[in-house]
């Protein structure tokens, strides 16, 4: 499939004219979908459990809500940002009762569906919207006047306007500020997961531990551990994502360019990659799926150790200590618990 990159010139909002949009779930991604379409005019509601924690939030923003069977039931587009582990649950008790023929059925995550935990009625139409950041990023960029690209694939189209529906769904949350790419769920959901593994968040928080780890032990300060490995990882970022790696090399001191060039193929090397391509083989396989659903199911024991391990590195403490010397780091925080 060639790629298609759609903007906002290319996509209809008015193609969500009388239809309500349900967004089920209020955390990350679903506060910003919801905030983010509700501003762009679209008729929107969200459904949480009566019990919900995220309720009082999303009142406080003037959203209406209702239970997600009740929301299912008056929307005529619902879309899913549930967590991954509790979707399907969700899905068959709250959901697929109130879908009526016609319906569009939408996720930001193509994991239930692509591994076959969600099987939509046949009668129902069925899309992903996906931004490529936090739903944090995707609501400060939108009030921002700008936008994070999205993925969009249709799964299922009985009424033949699924793509159009998904486009407008996608211009509504900002995406068509920056980029709306077409895909499929097979490719979304494996190479998201991949990213999310081996590079962007197991790969890179792996990396930054070890290499904390390494100037503490030889015995340099953790202040300075913590600078070096983790604090000015964002700078490095902040470059690549300007203008790609040859941008960053530009900026950076040719010491540092030298030491990138010849030491970083040490790091990550022949047996790096050999692993990577393993824990590939893991999600095209469905491995990784089974394994995430049957912990949960077990009552994630070995999630909660390790996050729980995590969360009592030496590294976090150090930084809590040193962010608090950089109150501006505090100024416009993407994540403000209070509220998403």
């Amino acid at each position: 499939m060639s790629l298609r990159i759609f903007y906002d010139k290319d996509a209809d909002l008015g193609r969500l004219d009388g239809k309500t949009v349900a967004i089920i779930g209020y955390g990350s991604q679903g506060h910003a979908h919801a905030l983010n379409l509700r501003d762009s005019g679209v008729r929107v509601v969200v459904g949480l459990r009566k019990d919900s924690t995220s309720r009082p939030k999303a009142e406080n923003e003037g959203l209406r809500v209702l239970t997600p069977g009740e929301a299912a039931h008056e929307a005529q587009v619902v879309m899913l940002t549930l967590p991954d582990e509790r979707m399907a649950d969700i899905y068959k008790e709250d959901i697929e009762p109130h879908l009526a023929d016609g319906d569009y059925l939408a996720v930001a995550h193509g994991f239930n569906i692509h591994f076959g935990q969600i099987t939509p009625p046949e009668n129902v139409n069925v899309f992903m919207a996906a931004p490529k950041g936090p739903g944090h990023t995707v609501r400060g960029h939108y009030e921002a006047g700008k936008g994070v690209p999205s993925l969009v694939a249709v799964h299922a189209d009985p009424a033949g306007d699924t793509l159009e529906i998904a486009l407008a769904y996608a211009k509504g949350i900002g995406a068509g500020r920056a980029g709306i790419i077409e895909t499929n769920f097979r490719e979304e959901t494996e190479t998201d997961l991949f990213g999310e593994q081996a590079v962007l968040c197991g790969g890179l928080t792996a990396l930054m531990t070890a290499g904390y780890e390494t100037l503490v032990d030889a015995g340099y300060s953790p202040e300075m551990a913590y600078f070096e490995t983790i604090h000015e990882v964002k700078l490095i970022v902040d470059l690549i994502y300007e203008g790609g790696i040859a941008n960053m090399r530009y900026s950076i001191s040719n010491t540092a360019e030298y030491g990138d060039l010849t030491r970083g193929p040490r790091v990550v090397d022949d047996g790096t990659r050999a692993r990577m391509k393993e824990i590939l083989r893991e999600i095209q396989s469905g491995q990784f799926a089974r394994e995430f659903i049957l912990e949960n199911r077990a009552g994630n024991p070995g999630f909660k150790a390790l996050a729980r391990e995590g969360q009592e590195h030496d590294l976090e403490r150090v930084g809590a200590k040193l962010r608090g010397l950089m109150p501006w780091l505090a100024e416009k925080r993407l994540v403000d618990r209070s509220k998403n």
